[in-house]
């Protein structure tokens, strides 16, 4: 019996699809800020109306940084940390809203000196308290299926 029930619970729990921790309502409220600058467009469907300064947000989860056919210029050090492997997942996104020059330094550690910060580096900084949850809400919206 027991082992009946635990083999129900794991088919289930490997039934239901992965989804970003998160609360993406609240995300929402927050993705407010980043709509000045980035949409959530598939190329069917406008899902989320924005700016277009920044790289449209759809299909962000596995995208490698700096790499949107869409966007025209990229930061020096975005571009450098996608050259080396960087592809946005929630812990990268996270640590980079709340310190987006900080994180792409740290991550690129000797390559980013001499590398142009400039550009699209203008990103804004969220609290880190917000961040799970505006990835929760661009997955939400933005994940190609």
């Amino acid at each position: 019996m027991k082992s009946s029930i635990l083999a129900t619970f794991a088919t289930l729990a490997l039934s239901v699809p992965a989804f970003a921790e998160g609360d993406a309502a609240a995300g929402e409220k927050v993705f407010k800020k980043c709509k000045a600058c980035h949409m959530i467009a598939s190329e069917d469907e406008t899902i989320v109306k924005g700016g277009r300064v920044g790289p449209n947000l759809y299909g962000l989860d596995g995208r490698t940084a700096g790499t949107h056919p869409d966007q025209k210029k990229y930061s020096g050090l975005i571009t450098a940390a996608g050259e080396k492997g960087l592809a946005w997942s929630q812990a990268e996104f996270e640590q980079y809203v709340v310190d987006p020059k900080g994180f792409l330094t740290e991550y690129l550690g000797a390559d980013a000196d001499g590398v142009s910060s400039s550009g699209a580096m203008q990103a804004q900084r969220l609290k880190d308290t917000d961040a799970a949850d505006v990835w929760a809400y661009i997955v939400e919206n933005g994940s190609a299926e």
